[in-house]
């Protein structure tokens, strides 16, 4: 028989913990001819029942039997939890963004290995994760990030069990069920909108606001964005540039960054076309609505360098539109940060600062019902503002040859929204709602 029994000092429990007393452990050990004729030895040891041992010796001899299955890596499913997720997040991150690779790096750091680290790759079990999950939730962390942890553990030891790491994936057998309550809230309507511009007004998060409510650009896009591209005379801004995620804490110039420039040497990396559903950049419409907002900044920029310099203190001027009082950029996660403290001390329903962008998408589509021209707007294509709105995707084949989505296009449309959140602003609002597609 394959199965040896042993006697050990310290023996574990079916929890994988060390209990101090001694005990009986049964190891398997199975000589087999691999599909080259070679003489292999395949070994598994420490079952804590003999029971255990027999099964998985009949189960292995069957597998062995099969000359394209491949044993186990020894050395791999040695390691334990931490080690391997270390590794594995390393090169797995070359195919993240930087700001997903960031976040699985914490949560491994501050969820996973605390909890499971220790623990072997080849000894982790459904069980295990289970009561690490009820641990997490037990913490007080929302269903959204538990279930966040358990989809980096599911992803990452899939890719174990592909590189015969482990026999199978544990991740994928717990029976932790997870509520409704992480589901990404719905967009702000109109009138919600009207009233957070109301709560943000001559606050440091009014420009902000309107780049992302009204424009419905990304945070790094709005961080990112140079008055160098603003051309208020023409009525125009160019959407081209975003800053980069995870800049060090106490960054003053940007030029200061290591990054791969395509333009002068000072400016935030141009942005990439991403996944496909990315536009390179575009030309957006400054309304009658939006000027009076970016006048407000720039002039308000201007009293802070006359002050910063009256009083012999340094302005750092990177040429963003939005940015520190000081001219130093904002930091990304700082201001996400920051949003959330924001919305919990008012009485607005709460919403992270990118549904912001939603809320423009579905506000825009809702009052023109023009598909096409929302995407480009937010720099999406056909396929991606489907994705967002819940709509049928399939006209991009043929829309996309006959649509030409000119800057016109886009004025009308912006200027139906942004009229709709000032009505008395504009005397003829209500002609500028008559929007025809064609």
């Amino acid at each position: 028989m394959a199965v040896s029994e042993r006697r050990i000092k310290n023996k574990r429990d079916g929890q994988c913990r060390l209990t101090g007393k001694p005990g009986n452990v049964y190891d398997v050990n199975i000589k087999y001819t691999d599909s080259e004729g070679k003489k292999c030895t395949y070994s598994k040891k420490g079952f804590n029942i003999k029971k255990d041992a027999i099964q998985h010796e009949a189960e292995m001899k069957i597998k062995l039997q099969n000359p394209t299955y491949t044993p186990l890596s020894v050395m791999r499913s040695k390691q334990t939890v931490k080690e391997y997720l270390e590794e594995w997040v390393e090169n797995h991150g070359t195919n993240l963004r930087p700001s997903t690779f960031a976040s699985y790096k914490g949560h491994i750091r501050n969820h996973i290995v605390p909890n499971i680290g220790s623990i072997k790759l080849n000894q982790l079990s459904p069980a295990m994760l289970d009561r690490m999950l009820q641990k997490l939730l037990d913490k007080g962390l929302s269903q959204s990030t538990v279930r966040y942890v358990q989809r980096i553990l599911s992803v990452s030891l899939e890719a174990a069990r592909k590189y015969r790491y482990i026999e199978t994936n544990p991740a994928r057998d717990i029976i932790t069920k997870f509520g409704k309550s992480g589901r990404t809230p719905p967009p702000y309507n109109v009138k919600q909108v009207q009233q957070l511009l109301a709560m943000v007004a001559g606050t440091e998060w009014e420009m902000l606001v309107i780049l992302a409510a009204l424009y419905g650009l990304r945070m790094s896009e709005i961080l990112g964005l140079r008055w160098k591209n603003v051309n208020l005379d023409g009525g125009t801004f160019d959407v081209i540039e975003q800053l980069p995620y995870g800049i060090p804490a106490g960054t003053k110039r940007l030029s200061e960054l290591d990054v791969v420039i395509k333009n002068d040497g000072n400016l935030p990396p141009v942005k990439g076309k991403g996944n496909g559903d990315e536009a390179d950049g575009r030309t957006l419409p400054i309304t009658d609505i939006t000027r009076i907002y970016f006048e407000r900044q720039l002039a308000l920029q201007e009293r802070q360098k006359a002050l910063a310099a009256a009083s012999g203190h340094e302005y750092i001027d990177n040429d963003l539109v939005v940015a520190k009082p000081d001219g130093v950029p904002l930091r990304r996660d700082s201001t996400s940060a920051n949003w959330g403290q924001l919305i919990r001390r008012s009485d607005m329903p709460y919403t992270r600062f990118h549904d912001l962008r939603h809320a423009a998408a579905t506000n825009i589509h809702q009052l023109t019902g023009d598909f096409y021209t929302v995407g480009m707007i937010l720099g999406h294509s056909l396929k991606g503002m489907g994705i967002s709105l819940g709509i049928s995707t399939n006209l991009e084949a043929v829309t996309a040859k006959y649509i030409d989505v000119r800057l016109d296009r886009k004025r009308i449309v912006l200027e139906t929204y942004h009229n709709t959140l000032h009505p008395k602003s504009v005397e003829n609002s209500q002609e500028s709602l008559q929007v025809s597609i064609t």
